[in-house]
């Protein structure tokens, strides 16, 4: 296969800027987890999680009879639950999410990779396998954050940079996590296809939306001329500011679309503005689909 010579540019750029987002997603990934203090999840697992009074009807064995006999009542010890699950991780790469304003303090792609990278790190710490999807296999290892750029860079080198605004069709498995980030600004058809796709093997997860604030502040007026990233199109107004009403409701409409195909299918969504701390939203994330609650989610 023939790469062009800008798309070798591109992805010669990326892998140029993968040290600096793995320090990003480290650094990131290491302030979210002093703020989740285990999974508070009664389950089997060897870490003491809290002392509970004992239940008519549960087997005497369950007693934890050292810390009953400090009291008049029985008490059962219960450890945080410690189950592996597999999480399947992907970022957008296509030229849109390539663009940054003078408002963000970063551009969206470098945005999504911190966030794919440090919630990779976060899983695997939690016990959980790690896999970039179409990329990687899972894996559970401390270096994911570096085994997932040596894939990325890797792949933009042989192939070029991506510009699929989709996940790669690969097989998750049931009862798998799956993250996607990206801006999402396809068609909603299309994602709802990709999703059943991934829904219909036996796998939840959610879709974080990134977005540059200008994106929603829409600050245009006068004459203006919109570039497609591509640079296929262009559009030129005299007018930018008249357009403002009619590109806030199409934008709006666009993401209610794709919360509803998300709720329908059990899937969560959230936005994320490149202006705003990574940290809180992985750490949100990292509430959100802890492995426990997947039975949960799947039925929200």
């Amino acid at each position: 296969m023939t790469v062009p010579p800008s798309i070798r540019l591109e992805a010669a750029d990326l892998s140029a800027r993968l040290p600096s987002l793995i320090v990003a997603a480290r650094n990131v990934a290491q302030t979210v987890r002093h703020g989740v203090h285990g999974r508070r999840k009664a389950g089997s697992g060897e870490t003491f999680w809290q002392f509970r009074p004992f239940i008519s009807g549960e087997p005497s064995s369950r007693v934890d009879w050292r810390r009953s006999a400090r009291g008049e009542h029985a008490y059962v010890r219960e450890r945080e639950w410690e189950s592996a699950h597999t999480v399947w991780i992907w970022f957008e790469r296509s030229a849109s999410m390539r663009f940054g304003s003078s408002l963000a303090a970063a551009t969206k792609i470098d945005r999504a990779a911190v966030i794919a990278l440090g919630f990779a790190d976060l899983c695997v710490r939690s016990g959980e396998r790690a896999g970039l999807l179409g990329l990687t296999r899972p894996m559970a290892t401390l270096g994911v954050i570096e085994r997932f750029a040596e894939a990325l860079a890797t792949d933009e080198r042989l192939h070029g940079a991506s510009n699929a605004p989709m996940p790669p069709s690969a097989r998750v498995g049931a009862r798998s996590l799956v993250l996607l980030v990206g801006d999402f600004l396809g068609e909603p058809a299309e994602t709802e296809r990709m999703l059943r796709a991934i829904a219909a093997e036996g796998s939840v997860g959610e879709i974080v939306m990134i977005a540059d604030p200008i994106e929603e502040a829409y600050p245009f007026t006068g004459a203006v001329e919109f570039l497609h990233p591509m640079g296929s199109m262009r559009f030129v107004t005299p007018s930018a500011q008249s357009l403002r009403d009619a590109y806030l409701t199409r934008l709006a409409a666009h993401r209610d679309e794709l919360r509803r195909i998300c709720a329908r299918l059990g899937w969560g969504l959230s936005l994320h503005r490149t202006d705003a701390s990574p940290a809180e939203t992985l750490l949100a994330l990292r509430m959100r689909l802890s492995a426990p609650e997947i039975g949960a989610y799947r039925s929200a």
